[in-house]
């Protein structure tokens, strides 16, 4: 069996993912909020114990004895609330760092803890951006989740050399891609987001990646056998 996991496969980049592996033959299981699919798992990712318990009770129905190739995909994410930092509440901010931190932190820990055992071929692939490795006016909270997941996936790798099954876990930049996370920040108030009308010119200009084609370019270094341990992928470099 070849299994998909992926976070945030409602929509945008999960969505086009999700529906790229199904037709490359993988049996996926998408956990996210609003489980649109036949494959998802209703996931709430703003509540961090809850959404471990979720996934780990579905992983524990996995039978890993067949696997031959297991893909993992942290791709779950959210730029709200957008603004300066002293703007947030207490909650927003708590909210904001659940799902794009310590969510993806304790699913793929559970993922970890089930398959490590699992002698086949095992890739995470966390979902970065631009903003792990610069700062954004308005998204302090995004960009220091970010940075964070990714230096997390590279200690990952570190700690997974000394398994005898070890898993390749990746960070991948998919580029400018045209999903809702980007009409979000277009339409955000100039004095939350300054570069808010730059956003909306390049989604009026169709200067965005579609997700369609975002989803083979990440799906094409999901499937590679040359994945470097700790590396990060800019998926704009996959050749078509």
């Amino acid at each position: 069996m070849r299994l998909a996991l992926i976070t945030g496969g409602s929509r945008g980049i999960g969505f086009a993912l999700a529906q790229k592996l199904v037709i490359d033959g993988f049996r996926v299981i998408d956990f996210s909020r609003t489980a649109p699919h036949s494959y998802s798992v209703a996931t709430d990712f703003a509540s961090p114990l809850s959404a471990h318990r979720t996934v780990s009770n579905v992983l524990a129905s996995v039978d890993s004895n067949d696997l031959e190739d297991l893909v993992v995909v942290s791709n779950a994410a959210t730029l709200e609330p957008i603004g300066p930092i002293a703007h947030k509440t207490p909650n927003a901010t708590l909210e904001n760092l659940n799902v794009n931190l310590a969510s993806p932190i304790l699913f793929l820990s559970a993922v970890v803890s089930h398959f490590q055992p699992t002698s086949c071929r095992k890739v995470i692939a966390n979902i970065s951006a631009g903003a792990a490795g610069r700062g954004v006016f308005g998204w302090s909270l995004y960009c220091a989740a970010k940075v964070g997941m990714e230096n997390f996936i590279r200690t990952l790798a570190i700690e997974q050399e000394a398994q005898p099954h070890p898993f390749v876990p990746i960070n991948i930049d998919p580029g400018v891609v045209d999903t809702h996370m980007h009409v979000v920040a277009a339409a955000a108030p100039l004095e939350e987001f300054p570069a808010a009308n730059r956003f909306a010119y390049r989604r009026a200009q169709g200067q965005l990646t579609p997700p369609g084609q975002a989803a083979d370019a990440i799906t094409r270094l999901l499937l590679s056998s040359t994945l470097e341990a700790g590396h990060n992928y800019d998926a704009r470099d996959v050749a078509a």
